[in-house]
């Protein structure tokens, strides 16, 4: 068998052409090399990279015939070979006069984009804050999003490609715009090719695909609640039932958050009847139930996606129970009814929720030390901020809760309750500063 170094570098069996055809090229060599291996000898205009069973060949295409018989002249009349990392390169004419890429659907410009929301939050962002987008460049017809492999995905739809090739030539890697987002999310990229769709079929107006152009389309069923009514909220997604009781879910619990934290700082938008605390899918859940439902709503809107305490810890996500009574058995330190004082105490869970470990006979909730729920390398729970206020005297915090001037709140009052353990050395209660919750995190 002949080696390799034996074949010819180049061939003349074919005519020439302006098209030139290299084999034996390193594992997946580059358009960048194929391009500085021919600039010596004129403008390359187009390559084709890592062609044929062992993806060692390609194509590189002049823009003058003369350039390209020029490459193939000096190659076959020097001493030194064509290389390309070092490696010979055997060049041909091609028979071929130029080369034609196989375009995809998203390099052929459409009237329907395929978007793709980038970011840590991209799956909240949505039908509507990307309709306000989109629709800065004329008419969107419809949207619909879905989640691939490659993210959260839409597909847009415009009248034509000439408005669609303007949305996608202005927004492509651009971040939205961060006021039409809400204000815990992220920022959120947008990388955009054409989708080979040329007409979206929508079924039904959900929070998961909108058409704009029939108004009569029918709500999808699961944006409609038991009684037959429409229940889509503003923002296209399924709009929850205002409910007096609130499911608080508390996410990256670092700090110890007892019933009476939890307390103090619901208590803030209005009188809190009850609340019951339980542990679910390994997180700390309560549910606190209001008197009526506009102080829920209040609540709700004011903490949600906030943190009790500075640096991100124990944030709040908040949505309405389906309860509207909780029943509860017992006072603990697992849950409370404020309602009426003398409701026997002890360490029995709230019936509604099942049993539930509980480490404490006393009927007071334990008081907690700071330097248990430290850091590593932490003896003490860090201070408050600034936000205290200089009148709060400087001593040791067991629980480093974030609690000021709540807009809801009468000027100059404090939750009825505070955190057992959440002060010590004494310090009272009246010197402290109502909640408010624009120091939240």
């Amino acid at each position: 068998m002949a080696s390799v170094s034996s074949q010819p570098q180049f061939r003349y069996t074919q005519p020439p052409s302006k098209v030139l055809h290299l084999r034996n090229l390193p594992w997946e060599c580059t358009e960048e090399e194929l391009i500085e291996l021919g600039k010596p000898f004129g403008q390359v205009v187009n390559t084709k990279c890592n062609v044929g069973a062992n993806r060692n060949q390609a194509f590189i295409e002049f823009a003058e015939l003369n350039q390209a018989i020029t490459m193939i002249s000096y190659y076959a009349s020097s001493s030194e070979p064509a290389q390309v990392r070092g490696k010979t390169v055997y060049l041909q004419y091609s028979n071929r006069q130029e080369i034609v890429n196989n375009k995809t659907a998203a390099d052929v410009a459409g009237n329907v984009l395929l978007v793709t929301i980038e970011g840590a939050d991209a799956r909240l962002v949505s039908i509507d804050v990307l309709h306000l987008v989109f629709s800065a460049f004329g008419f969107v017809h419809k949207i619909t999003t879905f989640e691939k492999t490659a993210g959260f995905q839409a597909l847009v739809q415009f009248s034509d490609a000439q408005i669609a090739t303007d949305a996608k030539n202005s927004l492509d890697g651009r971040n939205i715009p961060s006021y039409l987002l809400p204000d815990h999310l992220g920022p959120c990229s947008l990388r955009i090719t054409y989708s080979g769709h040329t007409d979206l079929s929508v079924k039904f107006q959900s929070h998961r695909s909108r058409d704009y152009t029939n108004p009569y389309l029918p709500v999808a069923p699961s944006a409609i609640d038991g009684n037959g009514q429409i229940s889509l909220g503003l923002d296209g997604k399924k709009q929850e039932p205002e409910s007096n009781v609130l499911l608080a879910s508390i996410e990256n619990m670092q700090y110890a958050v007892t019933l009476d934290v939890l307390h103090m700082v619901f208590s803030a938008f209005g009188p809190v009847q009850k609340i019951a605390m339980f542990d679910k899918n390994g997180g700390v859940q309560a549910l606190i139930q209001y008197p009526d439902v506009q102080t829920a709503v209040v609540a709700k809107e004011a903490l949600e996606g906030h943190c009790i305490y500075d640096g991100g810890f124990c944030k709040l996500h908040i949505s309405y129970s389906r309860h509207t009574d909780l029943s509860i058995k017992v006072n603990n330190d697992r849950s409370r009814d404020y309602t009426i004082p003398n409701v026997p105490v002890g360490n029995t869970q709230p019936s509604i929720l099942g049993q539930q470990p509980v480490n404490m006979t006393s009927p007071v909730a334990p008081q907690y030390n700071g330097a248990q729920f430290a850091p590593t390398g932490q003896a003490m729970m860090p201070q408050p901020s600034a936000g205290w206020g200089p009148t709060v005297p400087a001593v040791p915090q067991s629980m480093p809760i974030q609690m000021h001037n709540q807009p809801y709140m009468p000027s100059g009052t404090t939750p009825s309750s505070m955190a057992p353990g959440m002060m010590q050395g004494g310090a009272q209660q009246a010197n402290l500063p109502p909640y408010h919750n624009s120091h939240m995190q």
